[in-house]
């Protein structure tokens, strides 16, 4: 068992989360940045899906009454085990009775904390990821509380070894930076934008505001442009309304034109609003890295670009893996 000393300023348990109920309203919730998560898992030798801790700029503390395995990655995070210093991207020892602390994050916005075996709580709707809005999934369907016992599960890999000293390669370990470019993929309604507001869009500074959030991250910055139009049945009288769609994870939005939202993984599932553009997934995980007052700009790119970087990272991942079974 792992006993919460302290909460931390929004620890969640997170695993890769729940697809297939859109059609319900459901979003899939899930680890922020995938990359991250995945990594931390492959180290200690669990699956994919097991479930990890997703630390959000101040950590917990975590009293382990049991030896075990973990890894953390992601955000740069002062993080001590019984007060010596440790370094992310490698798998580690906790022997029983060590307590783990988390300060403040140094750079980018969340760490992941992997356990061998995973943390252990009820699936629900196939998958143990918290969606606070709802309150479901994780411990009770909230954020992690002074006095909670988190159990250890078994979802680890036959094959992998779940020994210490595993390291990830040094270039994997890329620090979060101040100003990001992130890939768009445009549609399904960008039409609705002049040829000066597409210009902004992809070519103007974004700044993270202070609503940046799993559900979505607000970027203040120009103005964008939409085309005059008399609204058709079924819309909005806001030229940035249309008839209700769905928005796929990732896809911007720009109510009014004044601001910009990138839905994250806990976003309602459809409404009126024009979806511009959408994020590519790789770059989903450096925008769960950005904070106030981190600049993006968005640039455009195809289909072809977005699946190339999926795989990309898909690689990356499986050579993780490989290291976690030596």
């Amino acid at each position: 068992m792992i006993e919460v000393i302290e909460p931390g300023l929004y620890t969640t348990i997170q695993d890769l989360g729940r697809p297939g109920f859109y059609s319900m309203g459901l979003p899939p919730s899930g680890a922020l940045d995938m990359f991250s998560h995945c990594a931390a898992n492959a180290l200690v030798g669990n699956t994919s899906n097991a479930s990890t801790l997703e630390i959000t700029f101040a950590g917990p503390a975590l009293k382990f009454s049991t030896a075990a395995t973990i890894a953390l990655v992601g955000a740069k995070a002062d993080a001590t085990l019984d007060g010596q210093e440790i370094e992310a991207g490698a798998s580690i020892l906790v022997n029983a009775g060590q307590v783990l602390r988390f300060g403040f994050m140094r750079t980018g916005a969340r760490t992941y904390l992997a356990v061998r075996g995973g943390i252990d709580v009820p699936q629900v709707m196939g998958s143990r990821s918290t969606y606070v809005l709802s309150g479901i999934g994780g411990l009770e369907g909230r954020a992690l509380r002074a006095g909670d016992q988190l159990a250890i599960g078994d979802e680890i890999r036959p094959e992998s070894s779940g020994k210490a000293g595993i390291a990830m390669p040094p270039e994997y370990l890329t620090e979060p930076k101040n100003e990001q470019e992130l890939r768009v993929v445009p549609g399904l309604c960008d039409y609705r934008l002049t040829k000066n507001g597409l210009e902004s869009l992809f070519g103007s500074p974004y700044r993270v505001s202070p609503e940046a959030n799993r559900t979505g991250y607000r970027f203040s910055g120009e103005h964008l442009e939409f085309v005059d139009r008399e609204a058709p049945f079924g819309a909005g009288d806001d030229p940035s309304n249309v008839v209700n769609l769905g928005y796929p994870i990732g896809s911007i939005q720009a109510p009014s034109g004044s601001e910009l939202i990138c839905l994250m993984r806990d976003a309602i599932t459809g409404g009126g609003y024009a979806t511009l553009g959408t994020v590519i997934m790789s770059d989903l995980d450096r925008i769960a890295q950005m904070r106030l007052p981190d600049v993006a700009y968005f640039v455009q790119v195809d289909l072809d670009v977005a699946l190339a970087e999926r795989k990309m990272m898909q690689q990356r991942l499986a050579q993780v893996v490989e290291l976690g079974n030596a």
